[in-house]
């Protein structure tokens, strides 16, 4: 799939109607952060949230326990959405991987090729450049 084109009628609003648990890289505490913004949106829309932060790991964001990496999650995770640097991607891909996840999610901003390869090789469905608080609310 070309993640640079509009995504077929559906695709998204599949996703989000699919998918349950959220690790959420990238998570920030600081309110005024976007990451911590969709975090919320995303709680109080009923996804179960898992923040990833290693500065974090041990802390909680808005009350929900945050660990240090993916493979530190001890329960199936659905979705990974990504608040990093493009280049960092592939590696947060192949840690999705790892760990089970069928979405991969980068948000606005957030692209890599090789990321959505391996991660479409893999059997994941992905998303690149979009939010998904923007996506639930259209």
């Amino acid at each position: 799939m070309n993640h640079k084109e509009a995504y077929p009628e559906g695709y998204i609003s599949d996703i989000l109607s699919q998918v349950r648990t959220i690790a959420m890289v990238g998570a920030s505490p600081k309110p005024h952060r976007p990451s911590h913004d969709v975090l919320r949106v995303l709680k109080e829309r009923g996804y179960h949230m898992i923040p990833v932060n290693p500065g974090q790991a041990g802390g909680q964001i808005l009350g929900l326990d945050v660990v240090a990496s993916l493979a530190d999650i001890e329960e199936p995770v659905d979705m990974v959405d990504v608040f990093r640097v493009s280049d960092a991607l592939p590696g947060i891909a192949r840690e999705a991987i790892d760990i089970g996840a069928k979405v991969l999610w980068s948000q606005l901003g957030v692209y890599s090729d090789e990321a959505a390869r391996l991660a479409e090789e893999a059997g994941l469905k992905v998303v690149m450049n979009r939010c998904p608080k923007i996506e639930l609310l259209r």
